[in-house]
């Protein structure tokens, strides 16, 4: 029972990541709307592959944003595929932009697994700690 109820618990936070994010966030807004504006250089709100090479995280994505193939990154299609992107990262598995109750179940036993670093199906505060220390670790590599 404690198990379920951890689950649940953990679901319903990936869950409320999603509610709580304002509608409009990521690409276009704040220091990321900033970036895209300096590279579209022509000024015509679009991204052409060229412009888009200034921004190595969009232009090694390219292909995929750019969904009507016509060679340029709208607003739109940025925004959609940052949607896309954090609906994956949530656990919508089958790509139907919703996440079921089973997907959210699904990714909160994974998560919960990683933080279970002795499998033993308990996490302890220690093992809660360790799991943050190595988050804090990753992040402060990247970007």
């Amino acid at each position: 029972m404690k198990t379920v109820a951890i689950l649940t618990a953990l679901a319903l936070g990936s869950a409320a990541t999603l509610v709580m994010a304002a509608p409009g966030q990521g690409p276009g807004h704040g220091g990321g709307f900033e970036r895209l504006r300096a590279a579209d250089t022509d000024g015509n709100g679009l991204l052409s592959r060229a412009e888009a090479a200034a921004l190595p995280r969009i232009a090694e994505q390219f292909d995929a944003i750019d969904t009507n193939r016509d060679n340029q990154l709208s607003r739109e299609e940025l925004r959609a595929f940052h949607q896309a992107q954090r609906m994956q990262m949530a656990g919508d598995t089958d790509g139907d932009g919703k996440l079921s109750k089973a997907e959210a179940l699904a990714k909160a036993s994974e998560r919960f697994d990683r933080l279970d670093a002795n499998h033993d199906g308990f996490v302890t505060p220690e093992e809660m700690k360790a799991a943050r220390a190595g988050q804090h670790h990753a992040h402060r590599g990247g970007w």
